[in-house]
C-alpha cells in the first residue's frame, strides 16, 4: 500500500505558513477550529450562483483566517475578484453581514487576486471540473490543463481523475503527468488542489499537484499579485493581508 502525504499539510509550519493564524486556549481550541471549517464551506457555497442554468463556480484558491481579540479577518484568494466584491462593493458587504450573522462576531473580508490561475492547483480542479461538468471530454480537459500548466512557467503537474469518466458503467482512475514533481523534496513549493465534477453519471474526483519551483534557491512563482496586500477591501479588485508567525 502506498502511504499518501498531503503536499500542503507536510510543508505547513516547515516551507508555508498555517491557512489559520490564531492563538486560543485549550477550552476554545476546538470550538475555534471548527468555526473556521464552518467559516470556509460558508463562503464556498454562498459564492456559487445555484440559480444559474449552468452555476459558475467561485474560482477560490484559499481562504486564510486571522483572529484577535477584536475581530476575524477572512482572506479570500481568487482570480473572480470582482464576482465576489460586485458592484460597488455589494457582494462582499453581503457576504461580510452573513458572516457575522453565521459567527456573531466581527468580520472583515478582504481580497486577494490571482493573477496566473493555469498555475494555481486548485484553480486547474476547478476549472477541469467545470468542463467536465459541461460534458467536455476528460483526456482533452486534462491535456490541455497541463499544457497551459506548463507554458505558465510550472517545473511540473500532475493530474488524477477518479470516477465514471466518460459515462462508463465501471469506474477507473486516469492519470496524467508533466515535468518533475518531487513530493518528498520538502524545499519544492508543490501545490495541492482537489475538487469534485457532479455529472449526471456521478461524480468525478479531480487531483492536482502543481510544482511552482524551489524555496531555498528562491526560484519560486508568485500566484497573486504582490502589490495589492494589504490594500483595503474597499478599494476595487484588489486586497490583502498578511499572518504572523504564529498559529494555532
Amino acid at each position: 500500500m502506498g502511504q499518501k502525504v498531503r503536499p500542503t499539510g507536510f510543508r505547513t509550519g516547515i516551507m508555508r505558513p498555517w491557512r489559520s493564524t490564531w492563538y486560543a486556549s485549550k477550552q476554545d481550541f476546538a470550538d475555534l477550529l471548527l468555526e473556521d471549517n464552518a467559516i470556509r464551506k460558508f463562503i464556498g457555497n454562498y459564492l456559487m450562483d445555484k440559480k444559474a442554468r449552468q452555476p459558475q463556480r467561485p474560482a477560490i484558491a484559499d481562504i486564510r483566517i486571522e483572529r484577535t481579540r477584536e475581530r476575524v479577518t477572512v482572506i479570500v484568494t481568487s482570480s473572480r475578484v470582482g464576482a465576489i466584491i460586485g458592484k460597488k462593493g455589494e457582494k462582499i458587504d453581503k457576504l461580510t453581514k452573513a458572516l457575522e450573522k453565521l459567527t456573531r462576531r466581527h468580520i472583515e473580508v478582504k481580497t486577494v487576486e490571482v493573477t496566473r490561475p493555469e498555475i494555481d492547483a486548485q484553480l486547474i480542479a476547478e476549472d477541469i471540473a467545470e468542463q467536465l461538468e459541461k460534458r467536455a471530454s476528460f483526456r482533452r480537459t486534462m491535456k490541455q490543463a497541463m499544457q497551459r500548466a506548463m507554458e505558465g512557467g510550472a517545473k511540473g503537474v500532475k493530474l488524477q481523475l477518479s470516477g465514471r469518466l466518460g459515462g462508463a458503467e465501471m469506474a477507473r482512475c486516469e492519470k496524467g503527468m508533466e515535468g518533475s514533481i518531487p513530493l518528498s523534496t520538502l524545499r519544492c513549493k508543490v501545490e495541492y488542489g482537489f475538487s469534485e465534477a457532479a455529472t449526471p453519471q456521478g461524480n468525478i474526483g479531480i487531483k492536482v499537484w502543481v510544482n511552482q519551483g524551489d524555496y531555498l534557491t528562491g526560484d519560486i512563482i508568485d500566484v497573486t499579485d504582490a502589490s495589492a496586500a494589504g490594500q483595503q477591501r474597499r478599494r476595487p479588485r484588489r486586497g490583502g493581508g498578511g499572518g504572523g508567525p504564529r498559529q494555532g
